[in-house]
């Protein structure tokens, strides 16, 4: 069976997504695991699959994906309440506050520093 395993964003000001995502990615465990030729970095946590914040590999501008988003995965509301705010203190845009979406189903929306668009989601499982 196939899984999800990696998921990048671009940037065009590396060195503040880098730092960024090292305090946002930190506050759930994910470290730097391979700094990108492009000046971008990889992360990853323990039993997940990596995220990537690079510089464009064809060279040209960095632009947001109109309709991509990246999903994190938590195991309780409490988790994907905070991950969501540690990205609004360091300066993400609100794209839809913490809250149910559907029975079962709490997601919360933001955007990074360079607009690409990321949620944070609990499925509670019965």
């Amino acid at each position: 069976m196939a899984s999800l395993n990696y998921f990048t964003v671009g940037s065009n000001k590396l060195e503040s997504a880098k730092a960024f995502y090292d305090a946002l990615l930190g506050s759930i465990e994910m470290t730097p695991v391979y700094e990108h030729p492009s000046g971008g970095r990889l992360y990853r946590g323990k039993g997940t699959g990596m995220f990537g914040v690079l510089g464009p590999y064809d060279g040209a501008e960095a632009c947001v994906g109109n309709g991509s988003m990246a999903g994190f995965g938590f195991n309780s509301t409490a988790e994907v309440d905070a991950f969501y705010a540690k990205a609004v203190e360091l300066g993400a845009q609100c794209e839809g506050e913490p809250g149910a979406r559907m029975p079962g189903m709490y997601f919360a929306y933001f955007r990074d520093l360079d607009g690409n668009k990321l949620c944070a989601y609990n499925l509670a499982r019965g």
